[in-house]
């Protein structure tokens, strides 16, 4: 379909709606067609009969001339209908092209949606597998940080006074972070 311009693709409504459209062209279309089969059994009933009027008056007729007489008024009426018919076949042809080009399209979308989904799925789960690993390291950096925190902060002057204590020197010249109980 390279020489049909990109459309946008329909709404599912757009394309009820399109169907809905068609089938009461089809069924417009049959209508019509009915009339025309009717018309086209009248028309063979008249040829006949004309047929045997000109077998019946071969010598008073130029069989030629009734001939191109009787094609003449069949084109004259059934030429119309079938040129219009013509028409409404390739419309209803171009519709369905664009109709079938829309359908794919839609499913093309339908794909990568349930693609996407399937991939943030297992994305969830590789998170899921690694969420007790997470877990576990969190805990073991909350242990090491536990044990390790209060040495470091007690370390120097400056962080022990924000902890609330006192430095001080021991009498063995040791300096300390030293908390008093008040009483």
């Amino acid at each position: 379909m390279p020489d049909q311009p990109d459309l946008p693709s329909l709404s599912d409504d757009d394309l009820r709606e399109t169907l809905d459209l068609m089938a009461t062209a089809v069924a417009s279309m049959s209508d019509r067609i009915d009339d025309l089969a009717a018309v086209a059994d009248k028309q063979i009933k008249v040829a006949t009969e004309a047929r045997i009027a000109a077998f019946a008056a071969r010598d008073q007729t130029d069989p030629k001339k009734y001939g191109d007489l009787l094609g003449q008024t069949l084109d004259s009426h059934l030429g119309a209908t079938a040129d219009a018919m013509t028409e409404i076949v390739r419309g209803l042809g171009v519709q369905t092209d664009k109709t079938i080009g829309a359908l794919a399209k839609s499913e093309d979308d339908r794909s990568s949606a349930y693609r996407e989904v399937f991939e943030r799925e297992q994305k969830a789960d590789r998170l899921k597998s690694r969420l007790p690993w997470f877990g576990l390291g969190a805990l073991v950096l909350a242990l090491v940080l536990t044990a390790t925190l209060p040495r470091s902060l007690a370390s120097n002057a400056s962080t022990c006074a924000v902890l609330g204590a006192s430095w001080t020197t021991t009498t063995t010249g040791v300096d300390a972070c030293v908390f008093y109980q008040r009483e």
